[in-house]
């Protein structure tokens, strides 16, 4: 969920396939299409590289391939860019409750992030903080931080269809699963499937991306007998700080009846003055 430094080192990876030194362009830019055997010539090459920062992403075309894990990776990192805030609202439904959350997130990169929990009353100043692969979640009515260990990942975040891993990111798709890609004329569907070291739930996870825009659209979460378990919707487009997204995002929990969760932002700004002072055990237990 790509504009930052990842973009930096595509560009970079680029310049080292087509034998241009790496001072040849400063600005920043994705890309995600190789052509996988042969290499052009220089002038079409860099033509190719100066379409792609003035334009963004191209489309493939006959003879290409597209790059799974740079796709990914770009999914992955467009809520969050070099850093990012947002306010967003958790909607919980079940048969037998509902419950709205009101909450302010802020990340710098894919390595931190930090969320509170802003209404209702009761759940007020509840925070959760993530640095690189530690988790804790900080509980002001005891006035106790929690550290979260690595086994409840995948529990679901203050009760809702989103697990902490959904919320904080720590685990890296395109590091963790091996990817297959598909397409149709209006979609790229990727196939992730986790490595042997990897630990999950999940025995398959298929990630659903449009082509025209570049958004995601849809995530299945598949157990480990091929039996589809969560399904996560992204829906209502709207432009967040000059970028268009997704606004909306639905978790279906389908093995359970009646069990959605919806995040929608209702605000998102990209600012990359965020320092690291914003992620820390004393900020995580600041009360307001």
């Amino acid at each position: 969920m790509l504009i930052g430094n990842t973009f930096v080192t595509s560009v970079r990876h680029f310049l080292v396939w087509v034998k241009l030194p790496a001072g040849s362009v400063s600005q920043e830019t994705d890309i995600i299409y190789r052509t996988p055997h042969s290499q052009h010539q220089f002038y079409a090459t860099w033509s190719a590289l100066l379409l792609v920062i003035l334009t963004g992403p191209l489309w493939a075309s006959p003879g290409e391939r597209i790059d799974a894990q740079a796709l990914i990776d770009r999914m992955e990192e467009l809520y969050r860019g070099e850093a990012s805030r947002a306010e967003l609202t958790m909607q919980i439904e079940t048969p037998n409750y509902s419950r709205t959350m009101n909450m302010t997130s802020v990340s710098r990169g894919d390595t931190r992030s930090f969320i509170r929990i802003l209404t209702p009353r009761k759940d007020r100043g509840i925070a959760t903080l993530r640095i690189d692969g530690d988790m804790w979640n900080y509980f002001p009515k005891i006035n106790k931080v929690i550290k979260v260990p690595p086994s409840m990942m995948t529990s679901g975040w203050m009760g809702s269809d989103f697990n902490n891993d959904d919320l904080v990111k720590q685990t890296k798709l395109t590091d963790e699963y091996n990817l297959t890609i598909t397409e149709s004329d209006n979609d790229y569907t990727i196939v992730l499937v986790p490595k042997s070291e990897t630990v999950t739930v999940w025995g398959q996870i298929d990630y659903v991306v449009s082509k025209d825009p570049l958004l995601p659209l849809r995530q299945s979460f598949y157990d480990e007998r091929g039996r589809v378990i969560r399904r996560m919707t992204f829906s209502d487009v709207q432009d967040f700080d000059g970028r268009q997204l997704p606004s909306k995002m639905v978790m279906e929990t389908l093995n359970k009846p009646g069990h959605l969760t919806v995040i929608t932002y209702d605000s998102l700004t990209f600012d990359s003055t965020i320092n690291d002072d914003v992620f820390t055990l004393r900020q995580l237990k600041r009360r307001f």
